[in-house]
């Protein structure tokens, strides 16, 4: 084990099955495309062969069905908690990791024409206008369960952030840069 190598996608699959309980692949791209998902994009193949790799180490055991789909469901073992909960436990030394393709966009403002960086943020400001009204939506319909109380910091965090691109992109919808078009 101590050779083995764990991404964070195996540490999503791990927390999740450890979350949710017996859980299929499908299941796992379920659930995270409703939580996780959110905010941290991985390829959803990867939760059909993580899973199996994190079997092969002894991390999540597998039971299978008989008949039918034969799907497989997988629990998380002790040593896989142990795994998870030492993860846990580490400090996070890696700085906020954002990507954005219309902060790549703006980076080259001075290339573009002051119109197009304008139109630029007034699409930021409608996309970010709709994420926070489906966070608040989430906030709404799930904030009182006390079962998941813990996981709704994170919307919180969520919540901040997107407040703060929707400031930043209506005030430069309001006043864009004035870039030099190219000829």
């Amino acid at each position: 084990m101590s050779t083995a190598r764990f991404s964070t996608t195996s540490y999503v699959v791990l927390g999740m099955v450890a979350m949710r309980g017996p859980s299929t692949s499908y299941d796992l791209k379920r659930a995270i495309g409703h939580s996780v998902g959110y905010f941290w994009h991985f390829p959803h193949a990867q939760l059909y062969s993580e899973p199996k790799r994190l079997e092969q180490l002894g991390l999540l055991r597998v039971s299978e069905e008989g008949t039918g789909r034969r799907r497989k469901t997988f629990t998380i073992t002790d040593e896989g908690l142990r795994v998870l909960r030492d993860w846990l436990a580490e400090p996070t030394h890696q700085h906020f990791e954002l990507r954005d393709i219309a902060e790549i966009k703006l980076f080259f403002n001075e290339l573009a024409d002051p119109e197009d960086i304008a139109r630029l943020a007034r699409d930021q400001v409608k996309q970010h206008e709709e994420r926070i009204a489906e966070y608040e939506e989430m906030k709404q319909r799930f904030g009182g369960n006390p079962e998941i109380a813990s996981r709704m910091v994170t919307l919180e965090l969520g919540l901040e952030m997107e407040y703060a691109a929707l400031r930043f992109w209506q005030r430069l919808s309001e006043c864009p840069p004035h870039g030099q078009p190219t000829q």
